[in-house]
């Protein structure tokens, strides 16, 4: 296992030529997000997406959410409706997750459906823009608490990553609110940090004053 620090801009080059390695050999990177650690792979490789499941003991028929630098590689691995467009454009990056239509057969997937967000931390969407999207599923044993240091992260998993991106620790607080988008209306999945009802004032098609 490597670890690397992950605390200034001049340790994404590294960290990004690490991570690339890892994820295109199927491996699993443990990344820093707005609130707690995730374990990276590659969505789209079955291989990787089963070696998060064991690395951190999850039922292997759940999906795994996926994070993306900014909309193209959003819209690379789901549709999102138009009338949800303008809203999710005016809310991301930050803790929200939507559940919309895959394009393709994904394994990170719940069948035709998958979880993504682009999420609020400028270094790992700037990491992300380098190595591609990835998964984003909460990295600690399944059944425990979330992580907010590399130390808790590494006494939880049952099974060590491949790679560890280190940015310290980490703030915590609420997991992403997460919202279905497939159906005629979004469906409140999880409420989190970020409310779909209160930043988007649908009869304006503006933000609210928060």
């Amino acid at each position: 296992m490597k670890r690397l620090p992950f605390r200034e801009r001049d340790d994404l080059p590294a960290a990004a030529i690490a991570a690339a390695e890892v994820t295109a050999a199927g491996g699993v990177v443990v990344v820093p997000t707005e609130s707690y650690y995730g374990l990276g792979a590659d969505p789209r490789n079955p291989d990787a997406v089963a070696r998060v499941f064991a690395t951190k003991g999850r039922p292997g028929d759940r999906a795994l959410p996926v994070v993306c630098c900014d909309w193209q590689q959003v819209e690379s691995l789901v549709s999102i409706p138009d009338p949800h467009r303008v809203r999710l454009g005016r809310i991301w990056p930050a803790a929200l997750t939507a559940v919309a239509r895959c394009r393709e057969p994904i394994a990170a997937a719940a069948g035709s459906t998958l979880a993504v967000r682009i999420p609020g931390h400028a270094m790992l969407r700037a990491l992300l823009y380098r190595v591609g999207p990835l998964t984003a599923t909460s990295a600690n044993r399944h059944g425990a608490a979330p992580c907010t240091s590399v130390d808790s992260v590494l006494e939880s998993l049952g099974a060590a990553p491949d790679l560890v991106l280190d940015a310290g620790r980490l703030p915590g607080g609420e997991v992403s609110t997460m919202v279905d988008l497939t159906g005629g209306s979004p469906v409140i999945l999880r409420r989190g940090p970020v409310s779909w009802d209160q930043l988007f004032d649908p009869e304006t098609e503006s933000v609210r004053d928060l």
